[in-house]
């Protein structure tokens, strides 16, 4: 079973400032004459860890990983002020025109999916390939297995914890309670309410039980920033026409894809990245027997670095054929 590759060190770390007062920041790391590969964060607002690098052999990918607005190491931090899903994606066009790169591949996972699908359909000529991981489509019924009905049945204790700081009363609407209260003056309960919202996010996220994930999302860095922009992003139907992804896969027909999803994915189930597949027929689908959402599950790591291996065999060198 394949691991991760050997750590390795950014080459390069910089802050780009992009529109209304945001700074990303920004790293590069691998071959600068590699493969040029994006590399989405999900959430929204969950930012980036150094593993992510190493999903990708650094003798054959030019890697780059950053932080999208308000997460992680942009500032400013945890910010939903001009932070919209077409912001995002004006960013993402800003990292490539920065490095002047023509073409490259984008490495998503979950609303990072989300963001490396939606790039392809409004930038289709840049993008030379898609490795998508934990598919999420954006769609209401998709918010609603986590949000309302259906994952807090298989975790009913969670679910039970994830309730705690909302009103009973007002149930139906957990997400705006989550946006008020995490917009709210009141700091102790902001925090609270942040690590509450990350706990619930990182019981879903992992095949077996995982103390490390679960200490990494509740960081209360990382917890403001999550649940302060996916409850941001979430209330507003992640900035998306309804089904807006499946209308427009025509644009990204023909654009080489490789959808790896876990069989026991609890944040994402599988029908959404059935569904795509679906619609998309040159897109590869493998669902992983014993994976859940986390790219970090064992087997999910093994099938995600056997399609990074089998891209840079595939595309060579995109930039050269450009």
């Amino acid at each position: 079973m394949k691991t991760l590759f050997p750590e390795i060190r950014p080459y390069m770390t910089t802050a780009l400032s992009v529109s209304d007062g945001h700074e990303l920041y920004l790293e590069c790391s691998g071959t600068q004459t590699g493969i040029p590969v994006l590399v989405i964060h999900g959430g929204p607002g969950a930012g980036c860890s150094d593993k992510m690098r190493r999903f990708f052999d650094p003798e054959r990918y030019h890697i780059i990983v950053f932080d999208q607005r308000g997460a992680g190491r942009s500032t400013p931090h945890a910010s939903i002020e001009h932070n919209t899903t077409d912001n995002l994606l004006a960013d993402m066009e800003a990292i490539r025109q920065h490095f002047g790169i023509t073409r490259w591949v984008l490495f998503g996972g979950s609303f990072g999916a989300t963001l490396a699908l939606l790039y392809a359909q409004k930038h289709p000529k840049q993008v030379c390939g898609l490795i998508l991981r934990g598919v999420f489509l954006g769609r209401q019924q998709d918010l609603d297995w986590l949000y309302r009905e259906g994952a807090g049945r298989f975790f009913p204790e969670e679910w039970h914890r994830f309730l705690a700081p909302i009103k009973p009363e007002a149930k139906a609407d957990i997400v705006e309670q989550y946006f008020q209260i995490l917009q709210s003056d009141n700091e102790l309960g902001r925090v609270s309410a942040a690590k509450a919202w990350a706990r619930w996010e990182a019981a879903n996220s992992s095949f077996r039980p995982n103390q490390s994930s679960n200490d990494y999302y509740t960081a209360t860095h990382v917890a403001l920033a999550l649940a302060s922009i996916s409850s941001h992003y979430f209330r507003n139907k992640c900035f998306l026409e309804a089904n807006q992804i499946i209308d427009n896969i025509d644009i990204i027909a023909d654009i080489p894809a490789h959808i790896v999803h876990g069989r026991y994915d609890m944040v994402c189930p599988p029908e959404q990245a059935y569904t795509l597949a679906e619609h998309w027929p040159l897109a590869e689908l493998k669902i992983i027997r014993e994976g859940g959402h986390s790219a970090f599950d064992d087997a999910m790591l093994d099938a995600l670095i056997t399609v990074t291996n089998e891209f840079a065999k595939q595309l060579g060198s995109p930039e050269t054929e450009a």
